[in-house]
């Protein structure tokens, strides 16, 4: 299997074409980890460094996700410390406001109307980054307000000069964003695979250095402290095995509900009919369920250890604990919200009305389920049936690295690995630049990455 795997990548290197779109894909992201630690004038990046390097351990939150989806450039006061997330919830917007607003629905079924949504998308992560980055640049310059107690000073500009440095970090930061689009884009049209889904990948992945020291020091913890036994490691391989595993078997699970289209006619063509089929992904949500959830679960913990500060109301404090990291409530409430938000994801993006009116139109139907309306309920009913396994999917990937961080004491560092937003994103991304890849190879009649040359999806 893995001299195959091997044979695989030597073999891509054989096609010219794609030889040169891997080498430009490696520099354009060898940039975008350059952005990562180029950091802003007029601010002192080691000391936020030093104190996220000191709260490592403190659990998830919004600043924690942030940073990992930066690459770390947040924690660094770097060019790229927006990091492409402004362009991602640019995206997100719009196709929540196309599922909901008449007039955009009809220009995304337009020719040449999608390009105009993405061209809308460009000028909305523009705004999106000048508000971000003015909140960012406010942040930095009041750390203590953001991160608490025990961060120094970081904006090194005083007195006259620091409307020059909230002018200039603003600025900095939307280029940087901007750039990191650009060379998404680039990536996806010149190189291979999807170009900002391979930004976040890398920046991902960039912390994997951190994540093997974090696996070091469980197993060699130093004198005087008892480390993890063998029994340990072999567990944990074999756990990051099966959620592997996992993942790539739900990412590519899908239901294919069979369609027949019959012969009709239009003016002097005839065209014959077939036997297709229409994939219904399992985990047609994806991971932006999780994202939502983690977004939103942080401020109800936050409002309430606020007003219980000030009201001096000990009830509110000792509700804020109970919403802690790991604790049972956290734990409920991030489940049911991951299993909502991914009804409410597939409820605005998958249009069965529109997918049984377009049969319909094309002469196409379910065998045994009538045009039109009852076709519109099937498509409902199954999708409803199959989100519910992706959603619990989800809410297992998604609990298991703070279980691993809560109970078995594993290093968050170490225990994102083993599921949640990072685990989901990298797996996908990786599954669609090798579909990419095998694609070119099998156009020159070379073997792919997985037997018969397909990465083939599942029942």
């Amino acid at each position: 299997m893995i001299a195959a795997i091997a044979n695989t990548f030597s073999n891509c290197f054989k096609i010219p074409e794609l030889r040169s779109r891997i080498f430009f894909t490696l520099v354009v992201l060898a940039i975008c980890r350059l952005m990562a630690v180029i950091r802003v004038p007029g601010l002192d990046g080691q000391v936020l460094s030093d104190y996220f390097a000191q709260h490592a351990g403190d659990g998830g939150g919004l600043l924690g996700m942030y940073s990992m989806f930066t690459g770390g450039a947040l924690e660094q006061c770097a060019i790229g410390a927006l990091g492409i997330m402004p362009y991602i919830s640019a995206t997100i917007i719009l196709q929540l406001m196309t599922a909901v607003v008449p007039q955009l629905s009809k220009l995304a079924r337009e020719e040449g109307g999608r390009t105009k949504i993405i061209q809308y998308g460009r000028y909305l992560t523009l705004l999106l980054c000048l508000g971000q980055g003015s909140a960012m640049a406010l942040g930095w310059e009041n750390p203590e307000k953001i991160f608490g107690q025990g961060i120094d000073k970081l904006v090194l500009y005083s007195g006259d000069w620091i409307w020059w440095y909230r002018i200039q970090t603003v600025m900095v930061l939307t280029t940087g964003t901007m750039l990191l689009m650009w060379l998404g884009e680039q990536i996806t049209e010149r190189g291979i695979g999807n170009g900002v889904s391979l930004v976040i990948t890398i920046g991902i992945l960039a912390r994997l250095p951190a994540a093997g020291q974090g696996v070091y020091d469980m197993f060699f913890p130093g004198e005087g402290i008892e480390g993890k036994n063998i029994g340990h490691a072999i567990a944990l391989v074999l756990l990051l095995a099966g959620v592997i595993a996992g993942v790539i078997a739900i990412t590519q699970a899908q239901r294919k509900v069979p369609v027949q289209y019959a012969q009709r006619a239009v003016g002097r063509k005839v065209y014959a009919g077939g036997t297709s089929f229409m994939p219904l992904r399992v985990n047609y949500a994806g991971v932006m369920p999780i994202i939502f959830a983690q977004a939103i679960l942080m401020f109800p913990e936050k409002i309430l250890f606020f007003l219980g500060r000030t009201f001096d109301v000990k009830f509110f404090l000792e509700i804020a604990a109970s919403f802690g990291y790991g604790r049972p409530l956290h734990l409920v409430m991030y489940s049911l919200m991951i299993l909502f938000f991914t009804y409410f994801w597939v409820a605005t993006q998958f249009n069965e009305l529109q997918i049984a009116d377009d049969l319909k139109k094309n002469g196409g139907y379910i065998p045994g389920v009538r045009p039109g309306q009852a076709t519109s309920d099937y498509l409902h009913n199954a999708m409803s049936r199959i989100t519910l396994a992706g959603s619990v999917f989800l809410v297992i990937i998604a609990v298991l690295p703070i279980l691993l961080y809560t109970w078995m004491n594993v290093p968050q560092m170490v225990a994102q690995f083993f599921g949640g937003t990072s685990m989901l994103i990298a797996v996908g991304v990786m599954l669609d630049t090798m579909r990419q890849m095998e694609s070119h190879l099998m156009m020159r009649h070379y073997d792919g990455f997985l037997k018969k040359g397909r990465l083939r999806g599942r029942f």
